[in-house]
């Protein structure tokens, strides 16, 4: 159906309401198309797009179509499955809350019980409550760390991850076999709550979440020790501000100092550009209250709360933001060695992070004699290992974690946990402070002993028909003559995950790779460097990982922006 054909469906249709109707009149030719020439893309991420009118924007016709599709792949499990139901859970982003109804409304009525929060929370709660009522899926309306103009739709598997490729495949195929206004049950919420098929839950369960976060403490008591430890805080408007205080004045932090200007909840999100703790302007608020204060770091959640952001004094006394892969890195060293110290460290110990994640992590885990195993990008394939393990007993978990600035140690649940996250940052913090160091202060031992790893993504946006086009073309264009020498660096060997095929270009040997299929593409470079493209699944988005290993921290940058001109240069033109 073209985009006219769709937009007439929509203005035509009784179900509509009368403001969409008008915005879709509203609309120049350029906007109709981009709103109806494509349905939003059903992943293993869920929906994710911009909030507004039409088949690819998000709106309660979307997220209501999703969920009957969610609902058919429930009832087609059996009534059990269907009395078991669905965990859901919003952040701060506009619509969130009425997505959320509107989502437990279509499930109520396809006669699905439902368990809503009664306000916001974080991702990390959602996937803690699919384990704890013991729900067949659960739902979670966020765009994570996207712009104010974007929403989304994340989908959960009874394990409490992120759907799998296999299952979201199956959901999508039962939202396509459905029509998004005639085939869409729905129901009065407020009927539905009071004949309990609706179910609330709220403070007594937060209860239950902490204690589980806390039981992830590697040294209880640590804060009577670091003296006059102060932290600076920034939920960045959103969900986690409620979960983080609570876990950091229960373990014993006494100076935990908000910015009090990004405390509440706002989807407008009025002080930052984009609320994302990857980026330094988002700690901006925070670094200069923390300079103010003399505070030892700084703490910033995203609005759904499964990523941590850290920024810390440097040998020059100046405030620099450390990046996921600093941030895990100190985290596994830390686990590692005080479990070591503590006689906790277990035989069978494994770490589990992503191929496009710092293989600094690799050489600390081999050096604890501890196991590490690297899977595709993505929490849920973390979350896949956790229950493998589990159920095998082959490994103890210890530590799962992705650049992306997201991390997991305990097993209460199965996606990245910001609130878990920024304990464990700032008991981690407050250990080092006993010995004298900050957080780059332990960095720099690090790179001390193990070498001086750096890393950097540059993330490439194409909008549109013609930017999905183009991601498109990159990718089919380096996987079709890729490169023998890139930046002056030798390429030793090429996987290609979609072909499951890893070349070493040093024998010619071709050897299958064992992750599922997916379109990344990862370059093995002479001296440790590497270079991985992968087409983002919720984004507009094309994203290059690089890492590199050198003596000392101006080779590796140099390295890696050299690295980064060559991406420009000859891949992306």
């Amino acid at each position: 159906m073209s985009f006219k054909e769709q937009k007439e469906k929509w203005l035509l249709s009784d179900k509509v309401d009368t403001e969409t109707k008008n915005m879709i009149n509203n609309m120049s030719d350029s906007e109709l198309e981009d709103s109806f020439y494509r349905s939003l893309e059903f992943g293993t991420g869920g929906l994710r797009g911009i909030l507004g009118a039409g088949t690819n924007r998000m709106n309660i016709y979307t997220v209501r179509h999703a969920t009957q599709g969610l609902a058919n792949f429930i009832k087609s499990k059996g009534e059990a499955y269907m009395k078991k139901g669905v965990a859901i859970s919003y952040d701060s982003r506009h619509c969130s809350a009425l997505f959320a109804r509107e989502t437990a409304s279509v499930l109520g009525a396809n006669g699905i019980k439902v368990y809503l929060s009664d306000s916001l929370r974080p991702v990390p709660e959602l996937s803690f409550a699919v384990r704890h009522f013991g729900t067949a899926a659960g739902v979670m309306i966020t765009a994570s760390h996207n712009p104010k103009e974007y929403n989304g739709y994340k989908v959960y598997g009874e394990d409490g991850g992120q759907l799998p490729p296999e299952s979201a495949g199956i959901v999508l195929d039962f939202i396509n076999k459905t029509d998004i206004f005639e085939d869409v049950k729905t129901a009065d919420f407020t009927e539905l709550e009071n004949s309990g098929v609706i179910v609330k839950f709220g403070a007594e369960f937060d209860k239950e979440f902490i204690e589980n976060v806390k039981k992830q403490q590697i040294n209880p008591g640590i804060f009577e020790k670091a003296g006059n430890f102060k932290v600076v805080y920034t939920p960045l408007h959103g969900s986690g501000n409620v979960p983080v205080r609570m876990v950091l004045e229960s373990i014993g932090v006494k100076n935990l100092i908000l910015v009090e200007s990004q405390v509440q909840p706002d989807g407008d999100f009025p002080t930052v550009v984009s609320p994302n703790p990857e980026n330094k302007e988002a700690l901006t608020l925070g670094i200069e209250l923390a300079k103010k204060e003399n505070a030892d770091f700084v703490l910033g959640t995203d609005p759904d709360c499964d990523r941590v952001g850290v920024a810390v004094k440097n040998k020059e006394g100046e405030f620099v933001t450390l990046t996921g892969n600093m941030v895990g890195a100190l985290l596994t060293y830390y686990i590692l060695s005080c479990r070591k110290v503590n006689g906790t460290l277990p035989s069978d110990g494994i770490v589990v992070k992503t191929i496009v994640t710092s293989y600094m992590a690799d050489a600390i885990c081999k050096d604890f004699g501890v196991a590490v195993e690297n899977v595709l990008t993505g929490f849920k394939f973390i979350g896949e290992k956790m229950n493998s393990y589990e159920e095998s007993g082959e490994y103890t978990y210890l530590l799962g974690f992705e650049e992306s600035y997201g991390y997991l140690s305990g097993m209460h649940a199965r996606d990245k946990d910001g609130v878990e996250g920024a304990m464990l940052i700032t008991e981690m913090a407050a250990y080092y402070k006993t010995l004298g160091k900050n957080l780059y202060d332990a960095l720099l031992d690090l790179y001390d002993k193990y070498g001086t790893y750096r890393e950097r993504t540059l993330a490439l946006t194409f909008k549109g028909i013609e930017g999905a086009e183009k991601i498109k073309s990159i990718t089919a264009n380096i996987r079709k003559n890729p490169p023998k020498e890139i930046a002056g660096l030798k390429v030793e060997a090429l996987g290609d995950y979609l072909r499951r095929e890893r070349t070493d270009f040093l024998t010619g040997a071709k050897t299958p790779l064992t992750l599922p299929v997916s379109d990344v593409l990862l370059f093995e470079l002479e001296g440790g460097a590497w270079i991985a493209a992968r087409p983002s699944g919720t984004e507009p988005k094309i994203k290059f990982y690089i890492g590199t290993k050198e003596k000392t921290i101006e080779l590796a940058e140099k390295k890696i922006d050299e690295i980064i001109d060559y991406v420009n240069s000859e891949f992306v033109k």
